[in-house]
C-alpha cells in the first residue's frame, strides 16, 4: 500500500498514477543502490536495470536513464546533444534536482522537470526495473513508459 512505502517512494508512486503507469513499487530487504545489485535482487539482466544518472550540463540538471549494462559516454552524448559539456552532477546538486540521493533516484516524482535521455538500448527489453525514490525501493515499467513518464529524448547513451 503506497501509505506504508518510505516518503519519497510515495512520491514517485503518486507521479506513476498522474501518468496511468500501473507498476507496483517494490520495497527489497537488501540495498539496490546499483544496477548490480537491483539486478541480483530481483532476478534479471543487470540491461534490464534503468540506472537514473544525474549530470550537469549547460547549466542544468540532466538526468540520463541508462541501461545498467552500459557506461555513459559523457563526451559522445554531448555531441549528440549539441552540450557544450556533460559531467557528473554533486551529491547535492542531485538532491537539489530530484529531491531523492544517489542511489534511489528514481525516473520521476522531483520537485520540478528534469531534462531526460532514455538510453535506447532500453527498448529490447519488454520489462525493466528503476528505482523508486530510494535506495530500497524500486518498481517495472516498458520502455514506451519510462519515454512517456520523463518526457525524455531517446539516445544512444555510450
Amino acid at each position: 500500500m503506497p501509505d506504508q512505502l518510505p516518503t519519497r517512494a510515495r512520491l514517485v508512486e503518486s507521479a506513476l498514477r498522474a501518468a496511468g503507469i500501473p507498476g507496483e513499487i517494490v520495497v527489497l530487504p537488501d540495498s539496490a543502490a546499483t544496477a548490480p545489485l537491483a539486478a541480483a535482487a530481483l532476478g534479471v539482466e543487470v540491461g534490464a536495470i534503468a540506472n537514473s544518472l544525474v549530470f550537469w550540463s549547460d547549466d542544468e540538471p540532466l538526468l540520463v536513464m541508462t541501461s545498467g549494462a552500459h557506461r555513459v559516454d559523457t563526451k559522445a552524448l554531448a555531441q549528440r546533444l549539441g552540450r557544450q559539456k556533460i559531467q557528473r552532477a554533486t551529491p547535492e546538486q542531485v538532491r537539489d534536482a530530484t529531491g531523492q540521493a544517489i542511489g534511489g533516484v528514481a525516473p520521476t516524482g522531483h520537485p520540478a522537470p528534469v531534462t531526460t535521455v532514455v538510453d535506447r538500448d532500453l527498448a529490447s527489453y519488454d520489462r525493466i526495473w528503476a528505482a523508486a525514490g530510494t535506495p530500497h525501493a524500486v518498481f517495472p515499467l516498458t520502455f514506451a513508459e519510462l519515454v512517456h513518464l520523463t518526457r525524455g529524448t531517446v539516445e544512444r547513451v555510450d
